[in-house]
């Protein structure tokens, strides 16, 4: 609600209905307030408003901005926001092919007595979208969803051996590489003991993209981003608090 002060030129009857307070008898008790606007006019905030609306000024923004993302990672660009995005969902295909290797009984791809061509079609599809997860993390460059990327590379590692013998090679970039042939001729057992059972290395796969996907996640939830307008935007989860003041 505005205030209309136009017709006056005494400003002090703004204040006139303000009590004072306890013990103090000159009746400005209440008007701490103003010394706070004097601390926001006159300290770093001023500052920074004086470098936004100043175009001689921009490197002073970059600066205090660049000073910001460093320190925590409260404002994140478009495209951070894209390779965020692209991690959740390469994880969430990535449990999702694990899971369907996972599955037994009858409507397992491994249920046969020998392995088919749909169980070929399941595990091509685990590898392809295990090497997705693995660039789309590489490509944030998170920290701490790296960490647990890093995890799933040393499963992967640590299970080389018997991921050889059935078709499927590891590169230098960390992707997986699956041979169709080697693998129609691997043993079945082998290959079960691989994609199924607790404990499995399906199984580790599937807990490992969720634990990725949850930490894009928590940084998504700390993500800022500034809109086309160049207001103060929050299409990950942060309120808008600024766009007042644009």
């Amino acid at each position: 609600m505005g205030i209309n002060i136009s017709s006056r030129t005494d400003y002090s009857y703004l204040f006139q209905g303000m009590n004072s307070s306890k013990g103090n008898s000159s009746g400005l008790g209440n008007l701490n307030f103003l010394s706070d606007y004097s601390s926001i006019k006159n300290g770093s905030y001023g500052k920074l408003m004086r470098a936004y609306f100043n175009q001689d000024s921009k490197s002073s923004v970059t600066s205090i901005a660049n000073n910001k993302i460093s320190k925590n990672d409260s404002f994140i660009d478009a495209e951070t926001t894209k390779r965020i995005a692209n991690v959740q969902e390469s994880t969430d295909k990535l449990k999702e092919s694990a899971d369907a290797l996972l599955t037994t009984g009858k409507k397992s791809v491994f249920s046969g007595d020998e392995l088919s061509a749909e169980a070929y079609d399941a595990v091509s599809k685990f590898v392809d979208n295990y090497n997705a997860a693995i660039n789309s993390v590489d490509k944030l460059g998170n920290s701490s969803v790296t960490d647990k990327a890093t995890n799933l590379a040393i499963s992967t590692e640590s299970n080389s051996k018997a991921l050889a013998k059935i078709g499927i090679t590891i590169d230098e970039n960390s992707n997986l590489k699956l041979d169709k042939d080697t693998f129609m001729k691997a043993d079945l057992s082998s290959v079960k003991s691989l994609f199924q059972g607790a404990g499995s290395y399906a199984y580790r796969v599937s807990a490992q993209s969720s634990l990725i996907n949850f930490a894009a996640d928590t940084v998504a939830s700390k993500a800022n981003t500034y809109t086309q307008n160049g207001t103060f935007g929050n299409n990950m989860n942060v309120g808008n608090l600024f766009n007042t003041y644009f």
